[in-house]
């Protein structure tokens, strides 16, 4: 039995990958700064989950208690989804973003490369840092970060490669574009979209949605995090993807068009968020070639399980608060 510690466990990209590492026989703890949410916001919940453990702790405050947890479980493996996330909001308070995305886990990482029983420590990243470009990208980009966010995670996944190369430290690195999926918070434009139509809210559109985005599964990402845990390339990154690009216009038209609602009703055309990038496009090759992972959720059935997911959590889900609530 494989043992799995995944950090930010309540994070919905945490929350889905523990549900699938347990689904493949794994022994999981799991930490989050926050208790855990309601158990509609919690895939692994959905299932089996005796052999999860969860822990609240907090990267910027409980570094030696996280740090006696994980000699005392000693888990082969690590995966790391903590981050303080939402792009436009970090210019409210970047100082908070990199404490956590860049202090913060570069603290964390200089006692885990002492760790001697880790096989590999798994950092989930993200396309931020590449900012806004053109075509289908490579995991060799130049870094071109644009908003307080995303130089905070380039500033932490720049540190975790030089203890590659100085420690040797069994690091590898995901980019996953736009993940999406049943138990994504609510603030996110699938879920909140389908939410607002539900409940006769209005939903702002910022920038008309002339951005562009691909969308591509939890359920998918969680299998490539699991393959690239397992037999990725130490000091290697991996861009997990899929090659369908669509804008947010066209997206929100497509859950009207589903849940059978004019879209002019229900949306809201709104000023654009500062810093927002135009399109970032991955490229996952190097994914599908070096260990063999693809896609498998289309949009369309991926879209289809969410709207089903907030119909049958409606009465929980419309009582929860949709707007994103900062935590310093």
């Amino acid at each position: 039995m494989k043992k799995v510690f995944v950090v930010g466990s309540n994070s919905f990209s945490g929350a889905t990958f523990v549900d699938y590492a347990l689904q493949q026989g794994a022994q999981v703890a799991g930490l989050s700064r926050s208790a855990e949410p309601v158990d509609a916001m919690l895939p692994y919940k959905w299932h089996d989950h005796s052999n999860f453990e969860f822990h609240q702790l907090d990267l910027n405050k409980n570094l030696n208690e996280i740090m006696d947890l994980i000699l005392s479980e000693q888990p082969e493996y690590v995966v790391n989804f903590a981050a303080q996330g939402m792009v436009a909001q970090s210019w409210d308070a970047p100082g908070d973003w990199f404490m956590t995305n860049a202090v913060s886990n570069v603290k964390f990482h200089d006692q885990l490369r002492k760790c001697e029983f880790l096989k590999r420590y798994v950092h989930v990243s993200t396309p931020e840092v590449y900012g806004s470009c053109s075509g289908f990208v490579k995991e060799d980009f130049p870094f071109n970060p644009s908003t307080p966010y995303a130089v905070s995670r380039a500033a932490a996944d720049m540190s975790l490669h030089t203890f590659f190369a100085a420690y040797k430290f069994p690091v590898v690195s995901t980019r996953a574009a736009n993940v999406y999926g049943p138990g994504q918070q609510l603030y996110r434009i699938i879920p909140r979209t389908i939410l607002f139509i539900l409940m006769g809210r209005k939903l702002q559109l910022h920038g008309g949605g002339v951005s562009t985005r691909s969308f591509i599964h939890m359920r998918d990402v969680s299998d490539a995090t699991w393959r690239i845990m397992l037999n990725g390339n130490n000091g290697d990154t991996y861009h997990i993807s899929t090659d369908n690009v669509i804008s947010i216009h066209d997206l929100v038209v497509l859950i009207c068009e589903k849940l059978g609602v004019p879209f002019d009703r229900h949306v809201e055309v709104v000023g654009e968020r500062l810093g927002k990038d135009a399109a970032y496009h991955l490229d996952s090759t190097k994914l599908r070639t070096e260990l063999g992972w693809k896609d498998t959720v289309g949009l369309e059935e991926g879209l289809d399980e969410c709207i089903s997911w907030v119909k049958s959590n409606f009465d929980v889900l419309s009582k929860e608060n949709p707007d994103y609530v900062h935590k310093p």
